[in-house]
């Protein structure tokens, strides 16, 4: 499901990436409490959590594939289809949307369209102190306003 607009697209993994997933559950499937682990491993390692790997998951775990989508749609950090170019993460959260990251988000949205980039909203980066708060790809930014975030973005442009 593309977060930003709702659109499901159909992406198998590749043999290489189903040895990947194999790997995780050889790996963590006995564990207690392994069915998030195991989503994180995954996504670290694809950068998304294929469809049609979830009823491995769910055979490793003796899980319903039901219970495997609910998590992974559950919460906002799975994706279940590859990023386009680079993610942009906006938080969300109360002490953001104190800050206005509700504008911030709009004004992301309207920015990225277009652009090659996966937006994204997250729920708490843990910058309550300095919000509003933007991850781009892996790195943090705070106090970002409209005008900042469009000089991040430019500069996300020329980087590529």
């Amino acid at each position: 499901m593309n977060k930003t607009t709702g659109a499901a697209r159909n992406h198998p993994s590749s043999p290489e990436q189903r040895a990947a997933v194999r790997a995780v559950l050889d790996a963590r499937s006995q564990q207690p409490g392994a069915l998030l682990p195991i989503l994180h491993d995954i996504q670290d390692q694809l950068g998304y959590i294929p469809a049609d790997v979830v009823a491995d998951i769910a055979e490793a775990l003796n899980v319903s594939r039901a219970e495997v989508h609910g998590v992974i749609t559950y919460y906002h950090h799975f994706r279940s289809e590859p990023a386009q170019g680079a993610v942009v993460q906006v938080c969300r959260a109360e002490a953001c949307q104190s800050c206005g990251s509700e504008a911030l988000w709009e004004h992301a949205s309207k920015k990225a369209a277009g652009q090659n980039v996966t937006l994204e909203p997250v729920y708490c980066l843990g910058l309550c102190a300095t919000a509003p708060a933007v991850q781009i790809q892996d790195k943090f930014h705070a106090r970002v306003t409209p005008t900042k975030f469009d000089r991040l973005l430019a500069q996300l442009k020329e980087a590529a």
